[in-house]
């Protein structure tokens, strides 16, 4: 079966794609990528996989919508797969679109979050709410990161089989290491005795950035490190004038690290990690950092709060409540022995729930099964010029 695996930018077809691409090519189905060009590609490429570069745009301007459902058209009538499988909100819905007026045999999605669930105008909420229900009638396989976001497909109608996946990584890549946390500490200037606390998101206001800074001004026994950027595509207002204020302020106590390929490294020479958003899917980071005995501090929203158990791997937050943030990250930076003790019940439940070879696993499953080869449906279907 060839099956075209669509998502927004080069970061998500990295990060979240790429295993899976893997374990589907493995099965001995020919796997092709496609989203908005960028230099995280390079690493797909080298393993063997075709990515096509479509130019995706993450707003609602409808010119730029238009032209990515245009391209996308025009790449699915060019590879001709038996299966279109989609991610992240508008690139899943218009991949969707594009596959359905193209005739492909079967659509498959996997929503990473949805749009009506975000924060934004009552306007914007419902039209997203109406274009998921659309599309939801002429989804075949529909997927959800989080248990939260299947029970509302179900419940909301816009898919009465949507069923949650989860998310996995790799607790060999990512665990305690004791000479790697030595080594990195060394490097970034922390003593063995300092408390670090790790961010790591791309650096955008609804990852909680203000409220994140402000907390730190009362937990004055560590130190935060933030690691991630801002990516062209991003929206909303630039971080940059609020972390220099915060740095300005903080001096040593915050330090800004920038993309870093050395996550799982950072996580190792870490002590608490912390993840106030505003909303998310189903985060990779708090697993990476509850694989690598992390105390894990989070917003207590969708997602976040199904990987989180209150008071034993970490605590969950109001999101946007600054006095709560800061309470959570001081007890933690105060008592080691509590790091410890969540931060082994963490590693714990990852490593029963959010395991990326069973999550991949189970994932390629559900899109494969009763597939057939899928060739009726292309030879069923209209001639393509």
């Amino acid at each position: 079966m060839k099956i075209l695996e669509i998502t927004n930018v080069d970061f998500a077809l990295y990060h979240f794609l790429h295993p899976l691409m893997r374990q589907l090519r493995d099965q001995g189905h020919e796997v092709v990528g496609a989203c908005a060009e960028g230099p995280l590609l390079a690493g797909v490429r080298a393993d063997g996989f075709r990515v096509e570069p479509v130019a995706m745009a993450r707003s609602f301007s409808p010119l730029a919508q238009a032209r990515a459902l245009l391209a996308l058209i025009r790449l699915i009538r060019r590879e001709r797969p038996d299966m279109v499988h989609v991610h992240m909100p508008i690139s899943g819905l218009l991949g969707r679109f594009a596959a359905w007026l193209c005739g492909v045999p079967r659509v498959a999605y996997t929503c990473h979050g949805f749009l009506f669930n975000q924060p934004g105008p009552a306007w914007r909420r419902m039209l997203a709410l109406v274009l998921e229900w659309l599309a939801g009638r002429i989804t075949d396989i529909y997927l959800t990161v989080s248990r939260e976001e299947a029970r509302d497909a179900r419940r909301l109608g816009i898919h009465r089989h949507a069923t949650a996946i989860g998310n996995g990584r790799d607790g060999n890549v990512f665990h305690p290491d004791a000479p790697t946390r030595h080594r990195v500490r060394a490097e970034l200037g922390a003593a063995e005795g300092d408390v670090i606390i790790l961010a790591v998101s791309r650096l955008v206001r609804h990852k909680g950035y203000p409220e994140l800074l402000a907390a730190m001004r009362d937990v004055q026994e560590a130190t935060l490190w933030i690691a991630g950027e801002r990516l062209p595509t991003d929206h909303g207002p630039d971080m940059g004038a609020c972390l220099d204020a915060a740095g300005a302020e903080l001096g040593p106590r915050l330090k800004r690290l920038g993309y870093r390929a050395d996550v799982a490294d950072l996580m190792a020479a870490a002590d608490i990690f912390v993840l106030p958003s505003h909303f998310e899917g189903l985060p990779m980071t708090v697993i990476e950092a509850m694989l690598c005995s992390l105390p894990v501090v989070g917003s207590d929203i969708r997602g976040i709060r199904e990987q989180i158990v209150e008071g034993v791997t970490g605590f969950c937050v109001p999101a946007g409540r600054v006095d709560a943030l800061s309470a959570a990250l001081g007890r933690l930076a105060r008592n080691a022995s509590l790091r410890c003790r969540m931060g082994d019940a963490g590693r714990q439940r990852a490593l029963e729930l959010f395991s990326q070879e069973r999550v991949i696993a189970r994932t390629a499953a559900l899109l494969t099964r009763d597939a057939g080869d899928g060739r009726q449906g292309w030879e069923s279907s209209p001639p393509i010029s």
